[in-house]
This record gives structure tokens, sequence and C-alpha cells, in this order.
């Protein structure tokens, strides 16, 4: 096959996506492994190299004799046209092995219109499409990531999917899958039966689901005997205690999205904005102390030659001991001529402030995301940023150098009105008039340059707004085109996202499993690489929902009632059901809850008992 590759490769663009031998890539003798495993990831090289989730596990299954993690990613579709042509079988990076001869391929959902990608490898790879069509010749298919917490729209691909943290419960399956092995093997059933016992493994083929005569969702049950009927998530208590691949970290020969080292300083957040589903899905808030990180990052400076590493966290300025890990990263790294980021900020002068230390090189633009145009629907959604903190921040932000800033917003919110999308117009406007306030000099006020950017609400599985439809197709153009009239000016540049896209995305997060017969008939239609404009294909989907009698709008366009049953309220966040209602009522009636790292304990769920004095708890199997 290598001669095969030789031929292809000066014919595709890129060629070093599909090649290895970079910097820190593991390449083992497959003779003298037990158990090989191919991390998948349904995009190309750059953006898959630029996923920290990846690293992790690449770096910490290989560090097990017997274990060989190599990685793939999709082909380009140049490359894919000529691997069809010479009948070349998907392979892994490292040792140029077809796929299916793993004995695991692990795909990682982090975002719904990659999974036509899957299906795409999964053929390409001659590996059968469905879990049922599997032999015990065939790998087992896993899945995990945020796109997990609702599996249903994948669940006829996947073999298990692994919900939550996957540091620690991926050492438990290989674990299992030795003895499985140790025992003779047997059907593929027996393996999946002995995963179940893990906490955060789901099996589709265990459960069955069921729908009323209209068609609408009822509930999912186990069919198979000892399987949970609430799958709960796996955590990682103990961030510090946790591997993290500081020596392990792959130096790419391509340029890729988040070229630079990255450290996660924590996980999960508890801000608590009522769209947002990474704030749920990561509860709670888990920290690595200043030490551990300060080592870390002198580690992996020393072993990859980086001249940028990157802070990363759902909100890097959340992180309760910012000014010592700042003090103390200089200390470390203030010789080496190495730059500090800090990708996600609140909207405040102290992140302003966190920002001016870090970047002493060079000024970059600094990003802001209110979300709302108004204070009004800021509370609506939770967003604890008020119109003071925004001027504050740029004023701080201005007088230090900064001339570029980006907004983000979000059009579709649950009760939004005319007034609230122009309200996005009024704060770039008043953006502009901060700043020629702060800078005087006319010269110097031709730099300045604002980019708002907005994208449509897409309601997310285990989050207050599960319950609420996005707009419709028509209804997004149109707040887009009053935007665009609204966003002009010399200093303006406004984006936003494709309607479609947006729509599809609420589709496949809110289906149910009825959804991936659209998906196989989409993916047969030719639609891959959906996330990217210039191969989407949205009337082919059109096509697909109605070649297998679904109408997406069911999915994403209608409100769900309180009391209906949700197609993945057999997957716990720890977050309880009740607790999102609540959240979802205070929304309406536009009323705010504070942080309970300030406040103390709200109830959520996630920690298990309330922490407040007197308070009586949530139940976590309320779900």
């Amino acid at each position: 096959m290598k001669d095969k590759l030789s031929e292809v490769l000066p014919q595709v663009q890129k060629p070093a996506r599909y090649t290895d031998n970079e910097w820190n890539a593991q390449i083992k003798d497959l003779s003298r492994v037990n158990i090989k495993v191919a991390l998948a990831f349904p995009e190309v090289y750059e953006l898959g190299m630029s996923h920290l989730g990846s690293r992790i596990l690449y770096g910490l299954l290989n560090g097990y004799n017997d274990i060989a993690a190599e990685r793939v990613f999709a082909p380009w579709p140049d490359m894919e046209e000529r691997m069809r042509d010479k009948g070349i079988p998907l392979f892994s990076l490292e040792s140029c092995l077809p796929i299916r001869n793993f004995d695991f391929v692990g795909f990682s959902l982090q975002y719904e219109l990659t999974y036509t990608n899957i299906l795409n490898m999964l053929d390409l790879a001659g590996i059968p499409l469905t879990a049922e069509e599997r032999t015990e010749e065939d790998p087992f298919i896993l899945a995990g990531g945020p796109g997990a917490f609702n599996p249903e729209p994948m669940a006829d691909f996947i073999d298990f999917f692994v919900i939550g943290d996957g540091e620690e419960i991926i050492v438990e399956i290989m674990d299992k899958y030795r003895k499985w092995k140790e025992e003779g093997k047997g059907d593929r059933k027996s393996f999946l039966k002995m995963a179940t016992s893990l906490k955060g493994v789901y099996v589709p083929s265990f459960y069955r689901d069921y729908y009323d005569r209209d068609g609408k969702f009822l509930e999912l049950l186990p069919q198979e005997e000892g399987v949970p009927s609430i799958i709960q998530k796996a955590r990682v208590d103990n961030l510090d205690k946790g591997y993290y691949p500081v020596e392990e970290w792959i130096v790419p020969y391509l340029d890729i999205v988040h070229d630079r080292a990255a450290l996660e300083i924590f996980r999960g957040c508890t801000r608590g904005c009522r769209f947002c589903q990474a704030g749920i899905l990561y509860r709670p808030v888990r920290e690595r102390t200043p030490g551990e990180l300060k080592e870390m990052a002198r580690k992996v400076i020393e072993d990859t030659g980086y001249e940028e590493i990157s802070l990363t966290s759902l909100s890097s300025s959340d992180y309760s001991r910012i000014k010592t890990l700042i003090r103390d990263l200089q200390e470390v790294l203030g010789n080496k001529g190495v730059r500090v980021t800090l990708p996600s900020l609140r909207v405040d002068s102290f992140s302003v402030k966190l920002a001016k230390i870090m970047e002493k090189q060079k000024k970059s633009g600094l990003t802001f995301a209110p979300e709302g145009g108004t204070q009004r629907l800021r509370d609506v959604i939770n967003k604890n940023v008020r119109e003071e903190d925004y001027l504050s921040a740029l004023e701080e932000a201005f007088k230090e150098g900064w001339h570029q800033v980006k907004l983000y917003f979000m059009i579709g919110l649950p009760t939004e009105e005319k007034k609230d999308l122009e309200g996005i117009a009024d704060l770039a406007n008043l953006t502009v008039k901060k700043f020629k306030e702060i800078v005087p000099d006319k010269k110097k006020q031709g730099r300045l340059k604002i980019t708002i950017s907005t994208s449509t609400f897409v309601p997310k599985p285990h989050t207050p707004f599960q319950w609420e439809g996005q707009i419709s197709l028509g209804e997004i153009k149109e707040r887009q085109k009053l935007l665009k009239e609204k966003l002009r000016g010399k200093h303006l540049v406004y984006n936003w996202h494709n309607p479609e896209a947006s729509f599809l995305e609420g589709v496949l997060s809110r289906g149910d499993r009825r959804v991936s017969r659209a998906i196989k008939k989409a993916w047969e239609g030719g639609c891959r690489f959906d996330s990217w404009e210039e191969h989407f294909k949205f009337d082919t989907w059109r096509e697909a929902f109605s070649l297998v009698g679904i109408r997406p709008e069911d999915f994403n366009n209608r409100n769900i009632g309180l009391e209906e049953s949700l197609p993945w309220d057999h997957i716990s966040t720890g977050v309880t059901k009740k607790y999102l209602i609540k959240e979802y009522q205070n929304s309406l009636a536009g009323r705010t809850t504070p942080d309970c790292r300030d406040l103390g304990c709200l109830g959520c769920g996630v920690c298990g008992p309330s922490k407040r004095k007197g308070e009586k708890g949530l139940d976590v199997r309320e779900v």
C-alpha cells in the first residue's frame, strides 16, 4: 500500500496530512502489542490535530506497552477520490495499517455536521456502516465527545458510546478488552455486555426506542438484562493526577488551526449561560494547581520549541488563582520569548488587564462575547454581563493600545425582539464612539476595526433551552438581513453563520434514533464535509429527510413540552432535569442566576446533595 500512497500523494493538496514522523509521534511495532486503537477524528488533519482531547488519549494509551494508539483523519475529497480509484483503504498515519485491522476505532463527536464524515470514513475503511452488520472480524466502533450526550442520531452506526471525560474510562475499557481476550473472546455482544458495567458506557443495541401513533418519541428502554436504564457520565475528579501530554506533544509539519502548545488550566464552568451545553456537560469545575501548571508549561515548551502557549478552558479568567499562575509562568517562560495567550476571556476590565500582562509583545485583537444586544436579553440567557462592564473593559483596552475588537452575538435566542437585534448595532456603534473618545488622534482612529459575528441559536440537549425550538429558516435570513443593513460603517465588519447549516445542526442535535436513516441517505447522496461552505449540500439533506419520511422541522423548530420525554433522557450529566426546568422558567421571567462559586450551591445536582446549610439537595437521579 505504501507504493500506491507514494504514487498518489504528489497529486493531492497538502500531502503532509497523510504522512507521519512528526516530532513526538509514537510509532510502535504492532506485532508486539496486544491492543490496537485507531483514534479517528472526522475532519481534516489541521482541525483534528488542534483537538486537545485526541492528543490526551493518544499520549495516554501509548503510555501502555501493550497498546498502540494511532491517528486517522478524514481525507479531503481529492485524496478520497484517489484512494477509491487505487483501492487504498482508510489507513492510520503511524503504521499505514488499514483501520479495519485495529481492535477499536474511536470517533470524536465534536460537531454534528461531521456525522456524514464518520460514515464516509467507515466506508473507505471497508467497515460495515451499522453495528448490526458487523462481525467478529470487524473492529469495535466507539464514539465520545459532546455529541455523545445525545447519541441517538448516530446510534445505528456506533457499537458503544463513552459518555463524559475519557481519560480514566478508556483505560478501564482496555482492561475489560484484555480480560475478554484472555477468556477466549466470544461474540461481540459478550464484550459489549462487559463494557456496560463501566460508568459512562452506552451500548445502543441493548435499548429500544418507542413512539406514539403520531410519531412522537415516548421512551427508550433497556432490552438486555443488567444494563442501566440511566447512563451516568464518567468524570475525572482530580486533574492534577490525570494524564496530560506535556512531553508527548506532537509538532506537525504543516500549519494547523491552533499551532501552539496548550495547557488546560481547569475543566468546567459554573456561569450558567442558558444556551451553553459545555457549561452543563463539564460541570463541576476542577482546577489544576499553579505549581503543576508551571511544571507542565516548562516541559511542553522545552520539548516542542513552541513560542506560544495557550491557557485553555471555557473561561480562562475564571481560574481562581489566575494572578499566581501568570506570575509562575512568567518566572519559568519569561526568558524564553514564549507568548502566553488567554483565548477565552470575560467581558470585563479585569480580563483586559490580564491580556495586557500576557501580551507584552503584540497587541492582537481582543474578543468579547456579549451574546445578546440588550440587557433584557442578556438576563434571559443568564449572561451576567452589563453594558457598563463592557464599556469599562473597552476603555481599558483602548488605553492600552488595542484597536481590533471582535464581538460575538447570537440571533434567534428565546424571547428575542427587533430591539434586541438593533441593540447589537447600537453596541457596535458605541464601541466605535468609545474608541474615538479614548484615541482622539485621527490617524490612529483609522486603524480601528470592529468585527461583529452572529451565529444562530441552536437548541442543545441538557441545557435550560433544550425545550425551545429554533426560529425558522426564513426568520433567520430576515434577522441577518436587518443586521446587514444596520451594521454599516467605516470601522465595522459583519460576519454571519450559514442559516441552513444552523438548521441542520439543530436537527442533528435534538434528533432521535430515526434521524440516523436520514444521515445515511444524505451520505449516500454525496454529503460529507458539511461544515465546509463549499461542500455543504442542503438540497441533498432535504431530499434525504423526505426519502425516509422525516420532517426535520419537527425536531428543530418545535417547542417541546416540559412534560414530554426527550430522546436523551437516558443520558445523565449529573445536572437534574428539575434544575434545568427551573432555569428555563427563570429565563422566561427574565430572572438571572448567580455563579455558584460566588453565592454557594444552587442545587443543580452535579455535586450531589446541596452544599448550602439547611437546604435539601436535588437528587442526581431526577432525570
